[in-house]
């Protein structure tokens, strides 16, 4: 279920302070006034920048970051088997 329209994007009131160079709240709708920055992003783990263009305006700061490290399980495991000889 989508926001409501009436509502306005949500957008947290730490961005809207002062310049920010790095950014907590993924779920903060990218506003316009940014277009053309670099932010940084937090992860979860670490901070990931991102650069601002107008495309992305918008758009919440989460859909540019991966959250997930993701690896190939079985190549790793064909890796295991080969130190074991």
């Amino acid at each position: 279920m989508s926001r409501a329209v009436w509502k306005g994007s949500f957008l947290d009131p730490s961005i809207l302070k002062k310049m920010p160079a790095q950014v907590w709240s993924r779920g903060s709708a990218i506003p316009s006034f940014l277009v053309g920055q670099t932010i940084a992003v937090h992860n979860g783990k670490e901070f990931k920048p991102i650069s601002v263009t107008r495309e992305k305006v918008g758009f919440k700061f989460g859909a540019f970051i991966t959250t997930r490290l993701f690896t190939n399980k079985y190549k790793n495991l064909k890796q295991g088997k080969k130190k074991k000889k």
